[in-house]
């Protein structure tokens, strides 16, 4: 049986976090791997699962930093481009949801397009709906709070898709290791090799359970060590502080709005529209 999988997202999708050498140190810049190395990655681990009982193609168009609209516009038309498609993964948002540009609306129009040209090519959808990004980045209520309904707004977009489209979507809250620190690479952002093989698994077994048959199921055992708590001190300071000083003026300005709006009482509009 031949099999056609087309994988389209950002860097987790890419395989950022989890890299052939065994290194924990994870770029942020938006480049990729640094020479001499490269991404593995859940979407790769799944491949070769399935080529374990299949002929497998698999196409990866995934691209670090990528927004919704970045997907449906520059990696759906080469996914489509690619003829009928067994398999496709659409993970992405989690960059919208960090930027001052956030729109919700414009979310879920990207991820209907992605899901409607996917589908009318033969695509079985792999989506995800994601778990409190704040609460493993360790952020102050004040902060993970307003973070957490612009995820939980992503997640209502993917709802949509799978109750209009179908598929397989996981949700990342029902893994209780997805707060342990051992599931992330050094950033917190990017899943770490035990991340990336447990979404692989994720979808393998549910793949499994539709009747596709695979021989060898992505292994969850690691070769690689969680970081210390030295080396998450080393990435903040060659890593994390650069990366937030670059990201300074886009994410300052919507964190400041969305602590004075949770910090504010509300106006009587607002108590209106919630007792409306």
């Amino acid at each position: 049986m031949s099999l056609h999988y087309v994988a389209l997202g950002d860097s987790t999708t890419v395989g950022v976090g989890d890299p052939m050498n065994g290194s924990s140190t994870t770029d942020l810049s938006g480049a990729g791997a640094r020479p001499g190395e490269g991404w593995r990655g859940w979407a790769s681990l799944l491949a070769d699962s399935l080529a374990s009982s299949h002929r497998v193609t698999f196409s990866n168009f995934a691209t670090s930093g990528a927004t919704a609209p970045a997907v449906a516009t520059e990696q759906l038309p080469d996914a489509v481009s690619t003829g009928p498609i067994d398999i496709a993964s659409l993970i992405v948002g989690v960059n919208d949801t960090l930027r001052s540009t956030f729109d919700s609306g414009r979310i879920r129009d990207c991820l209907q397009l992605c899901a409607e040209q996917l589908t009318a090519r033969g695509a079985l959808l792999l989506t995800v709906r994601f778990h409190d990004h704040g609460q493993v980045f360790g952020l102050p209520s004040w902060l993970r709070r307003p973070l957490w309904q612009r995820i939980e707004q992503v997640n209502l977009a993917y709802d949509d898709l799978h109750t209009k489209y179908g598929g397989i979507r996981l949700d990342m809250a029902d893994y209780p290791e997805v707060y342990r620190r051992d599931f992330w690479s050094v950033d917190r952002l990017h899943p770490g090799e035990r991340g990336h093989r447990r979404l692989a698994r994720g979808f393998a077994d549910e793949l499994a359970r539709r009747g596709l048959r695979i021989d060898v199921p992505p292994e969850l055992d690691c070769a690689s060590t969680p970081p210390s708590k030295w080396a998450d001190t080393v990435w903040l300071v060659r890593e994390g502080v650069p990366w937030l000083g670059r990201r300074a003026g886009d994410l300052t300005p919507w964190a400041a709005r969305m602590a004075v709006s949770q910090l504010r009482p509300p106006t009587n509009a607002e108590v209106q529209r919630l007792e409306a």
